[in-house]
């Protein structure tokens, strides 16, 4: 069987207050493939947010494997797994997270700061990353000058600036109006349709039938995992 490029087996996740172990992952096995679209849903409490956390190598789990592509993260010192973190995966928050004082395209280009990269470079990739979320004409503009739908094509920007293996959307339309999150949703498939690797976290059953395969979480375990029947079938409001 083909591993996928996320590859997770058995994951536990427990918490420890003083002698009490609170499970919240009790044991999670799951394969998504490159250029796979999947959203992860479930109520709060259903371990959904600690299992993001693992796949985005934000948290290590209490047992099991996590291989994200072909790297064994799962016993990953901090600074190792910040490296894995800043090469393989982009994120993209429901509140922006971008610095107020730096334009589009130096918010866009910071990971590639990280990185090491030149500054001609940096400018140049963060312009053709702004290109595919159609924002040219705003790259020179702060956070506060731009609407909230703007502020998260930026934010989409810079995740996919260093070509990372996933993009991990968490509630990525949650401050957004209806109208908005329809155009946030169709540069997710835009992106998707180019090849990226997608995994949506979410609670919203719209924003989640924009994906091609759900995943649904309860009390820590994946209560169902089906290809999602009616993509691209939404109403248009």
């Amino acid at each position: 069987m083909a591993q996928g490029i996320i590859h997770l087996e058995n994951i536990q996740k427990s918490y420890f207050m003083g002698k009490n172990e609170l499970q919240v992952l009790k044991g999670v096995s799951l394969d998504i493939f490159k250029n796979e679209y999947v959203a992860l849903m479930g109520p709060s409490g259903s371990g959904k947010s600690t299992l993001m956390n693992i796949i985005g190598c934000l948290d290590t789990p209490t047992a099991g494997r996590y291989i994200l592509n072909d790297n064994d993260v799962s016993e990953m010192e901090d600074n190792a797994l910040a490296e894995v973190r800043n090469k393989e995966i982009g994120f993209v928050f429901q509140q922006f997270n971008l610095l107020p004082r730096l334009t589009a395209a130096e918010n866009v280009a910071l990971p590639l700061v990280y990185a090491g990269m030149n500054r001609k470079l940096r400018t140049e990739k963060a312009m053709q990353v702004l290109e595919m979320v159609n924002l040219t004409d705003r790259s020179h503009h702060k956070p506060n000058e731009l609407s909230g739908g703007q502020c998260q094509r930026v934010a989409i920007a810079r995740a996919l600036v260093n070509n990372p293996s996933i993009i991990l959307a968490d509630e990525p339309t949650g401050n957004l109006d209806t109208k908005t999150s329809y155009e946030i949703m169709e540069i997710f498939n835009t992106i998707h349709t180019g090849g990226n690797t997608i995994v949506l976290v979410t609670h919203e059953e719209d924003i989640a039938n924009h994906a091609h395969r759900i995943v649904r979480l309860r009390d820590g375990i994946i209560e169902s995992d089906k290809k999602n029947e009616n993509v691209g079938e939404y109403s248009h409001h």
